[in-house]
């Protein structure tokens, strides 16, 4: 048992930060009001970051800003000037989804320390090495996880010498984080831009087993498996909850803070865990961390449960009947009792100040003397609202000497000197009083003492110019060479498609397997033109299956959209191209994917639209591809989305439904939308919009990007709906590759539920 263990808290807010910090946290995530995937918490500024810094430090508490989304294109430059100026701060690490952006990161800022985010969707011991040669320390591993396989990467994580970290409370997500598309098939609003819409907490027309709120789980909650996640392994306890208040933070904080500390002094859970029920909370559940899946995980309520809860209470006490007065009154005193929580919490912040330390300079010397500058900073003593002098000088290794057209005056200071009104200090005053008039020493020398007033204000680091990011090289295709039609199948029937056309096979593999699965060996051998394609998630024995296929077939090429087999590919020295579901954006992760893992070409992401796309930058010998048909996947879920809807016999997930269960239905909004839900045998249970995605479009615009263009022929998502004849399309869309533009009319006819808004859109 390791007891270096972390609490890390959220901090939406200055003063839920505040809050944080003074309740024990080891450690506080927080965001800035851009590059961050929750936009709709307040977030802070810049200034209010260095501010929160020094004060967190004080306390021992460490700070980690949250750049956690997909990076477009066009906004690496101000990246990179929002960068430039972090790595002058004390901050203790950024957490970081996208690839592109580890790219950056280690090229570039490299003392920035990285944490890969949830939303990359960490669940398998291959994606741990994956995420090392990128540049990670730290890896926030998949919510969905039980205890085993928390260990599992835990251990692999030692191997790698990186540590994790696992979400212990808050708001758990019904989908795989990173691979939620909920609304952003329909408005934009993309959860992997920190935008997400929360289709999952909304209300939908009341389904066959008499629920309102089919796709909505309780909140989640370790506070009595923190013994159990000591023993894995873990390294930080995360609890979930940017958009959360001061007195929620705190009241959760502050209780993990003596569960952990109570544990760690006793070797017992000491704590009840009732206090996290006086905050908001949707009831709370650790049916993930126990691998039972069953239906209690869901609630019928979004919203806050503390009323529904002290109910409950009431009743197992004892109270058969429980009067209307007795319900008011106990509501009441919950009233009361979170009123005081928050006023509590306010006290105890509110001596907490992140405000700029006040910085004087004094300017002295007479003819023959160095010039001096003292500087004078006042910090904050702990606790306390007075304030302690610091002072220094510096002195001018030259002598001042007598200069009419040159001399050093209050104007030709203060011109070098504003710059040290910043982030983290407000200049309050060049005092000149002292220095003689008439007086210089060279400029260059005058550059030379802000330089060392600025390394000593910055604890005798150096401060970090700029950086400009190099234009990248951009290779583009030869003209002569048309986009290439590629399809994706799953049904080994529809192997005899390879005879009539001469596009590039993809084969869907399953999400999971039998133990011992060979079957997949053989097949691909025996039909050596088809390319393997690999799904998202790939759990455990999943993952080991998967591996098998791949370390026993040795294919030429294969696609992923798993980190874990893209890094296994390349050890092998395999051929691989990146999925459309690794959410490729920019072209700093085709390089990243190129020059660190051998990469032969990337789908481009389905959420970006053509502005978005028409700016990436193609690396020399790498392939670009898109996908222009396929059913549109909103979200995927190791729950069942049928215990709500149609609703099963079993309470519970048990090891068959994977590998037997492939059931359909759909569900239907407030607003009329409709939503088919549909679980493969194999399959991960899905939710799938309504239409088709069918981009001709990007034909006629994008055709000169691109080196291929798939269609998915799975049938996957279709629920009872008939699907087109599969011929029928492969050969309408080879004419359209061909230069029939006049084909996409015929195509929109052959495809009449279809929908192109994500490529409008964009993110």
């Amino acid at each position: 048992m390791d007891p270096k263990i972390e609490l890390l808290a959220p901090g939406g807010d200055v003063d839920a930060i505040k809050a944080a910090i003074i309740a024990g946290a080891d450690a506080v995530y927080c965001g800035l009001d851009t590059f961050n995937a929750r936009n709709r918490a307040a977030n802070i500024s810049f200034e209010e970051l260095v501010g929160i810094i020094r004060l967190a430090h004080q306390y021992q508490c460490q700070i980690f800003l949250t750049l956690n989304i997909v990076i477009l294109e066009n906004e690496f430059k101000s990246l990179a000037k929002l960068l430039s100026k972090l790595v002058n701060t004390t901050l203790d690490g950024v957490i970081v989804q996208d690839i592109g952006m580890f790219h950056l990161l280690t090229k570039h800022f490299p003392t920035l320390d990285i944490h890969a985010s949830t939303q990359l969707t960490t669940h398998n011991i291959g994606q741990i090495p994956f995420l090392k040669k990128l540049g990670a320390s730290r890896v926030n591993l998949s919510r969905e996880l039980n205890l085993r396989e928390i260990a599992a990467l835990t251990e692999t994580g030692r191997e790698n010498d990186i540590t994790t970290e696992v979400f212990v409370h808050g708001s758990l997500c019904i989908a795989f984080s990173g691979l939620c598309y909920s609304t952003s098939a329909s408005v934009g609003n993309s959860g992997n831009r920190g935008r997400c819409s929360q289709a999952c907490r909304e209300e939908y027309e009341t389904t066959e087993s008499g629920h309102n709120f089919p796709l909505n789980i309780k909140d989640n909650s370790a506070f009595f498996d923190l013994p159990a996640l000591i023993e894995a392994g873990v390294h930080s306890f995360k609890v979930e909850g940017r958009i959360k208040g001061a007195s929620y933070v705190h009241t959760v904080i502050d209780s993990f803070r003596k569960q952990i500390d109570g544990f760690l002094a006793t070797g017992e859970l000491l704590e009840d865990g009732e206090r996290l029920y006086k905050v908001f909370n949707r009831d709370l559940t650790n049916s993930f961390l126990k691998g039972d899946l069953n239906q209690s995980m869901f609630i019928d309520n979004p919203r806050d449960n503390s009323k529904n809860h002290l109910k409950d209470k009431l009743t197992h006490n004892g109270l058969k009947s429980i009067s209307v007065v007795q319900i008011h009154d106990a509501e009441q005193e919950l009233q009361t009792e979170k009123s005081q929580i928050q006023a509590s919490v306010n006290d105890k912040i509110k001596h907490l100040s992140i405000e700029k330390l006040p910085l004087t300079l004094s300017f002295s010397g007479q003819l023959g003397q160095p010039l001096t500058i003292t500087v004078s900073t006042q910090d904050f003593i702990i606790g306390q609202t007075q304030l302690e002098d610091k002072t220094f000088t510096v002195q001018s290794p030259s002598l001042l000497t007598l200069s009419d057209d040159a001399s050093i005056d209050a104007s030709s200071i203060e011109k070098r000197f504003k710059s040290l009104n910043n982030a983290e200090f407000d200049l309050l005053q060049l005092v000149t009083d002292d220095l003689a008039p008439g007086l210089s020493i060279p400029f260059k020398e005058l550059t030379g003492l802000k330089k060392q007033v600025l390394l000593l204000l910055n604890h005798e680091t150096p401060v970090l110019p700029a950086v400009e990011l190099p234009k990248l090289a951009r290779y583009p295709k030869p003209e002569t060479h048309r986009p290439k039609l590629s399809i994706l199948i799953c049904d080994e029937a529809d192997i005899a498609l390879a005879d009539v056309t001469d596009a590039d096979i993809y084969f869907k593999l399953p999400d999971a397997y039998k133990r011992g699965c060979t079957k997949y060996v053989e097949f691909f051998k025996q039909n050596p033109r088809l390319i393997p394609w690999f799904s998202s998630v790939l759990i455990g024995k999943d993952f080991d299956a998967a591996l098998n296929i791949l370390e026993q077939v040795r294919p030429k090429l294969i696609v992923t959209n798993n980190t874990g087999i893209a890094n296994r590919a390349y050890e092998l020295g395999i051929k691989w191209i990146a999925g459309p579901f690794l959410n490729t954006t920019n072209s700093y992760a085709l390089l990243a994917m190129q020059e660190q893992f051998d990469c032969h070409g990337a789908f481009i992401s389905n959420e970006i639209n053509q502005n978005q796309i028409k700016h990436i930058a193609r690396p020399a010998n790498f392939k670009m591809l898109y996908s222009i048909y396929h059913p549109i996947l909103l979200m995927a879920s190791r729950q069942c989305f049928f215990q709500q809807s149609v609703g099963c016999e079993k309470p519970r997930i048990d090891n068959g439904c994977m590998l037997s269960c492939d059931k359909s239905t759909s569900i239907t909004n407030l607003k009329g939308d409709e939503f088919a839900i549909d679980k493969q045998k194999a399959g991960y249970p899905s939710i799938y919009n309504q239409d088709q995605f069918l981009n001709t479009e990007i034909i006629e615009d994008l055709a000169h990007l691109f080196d291929g263009f798939m269609i998915d022929l799975t049938n996957i998502g279709a629920g009872d709906k008939p699907s087109p004849d599969k011929e029928l399309l492969i050969q309408q869309f080879e004419l359209l590759l061909s230069g029939q533009s006049n084909l996409a009319t015929s195509l929109g006819n052959i495809v009449p539920k279809s929908t192109v808004l994500q490529y409008h859109n964009g993110l």
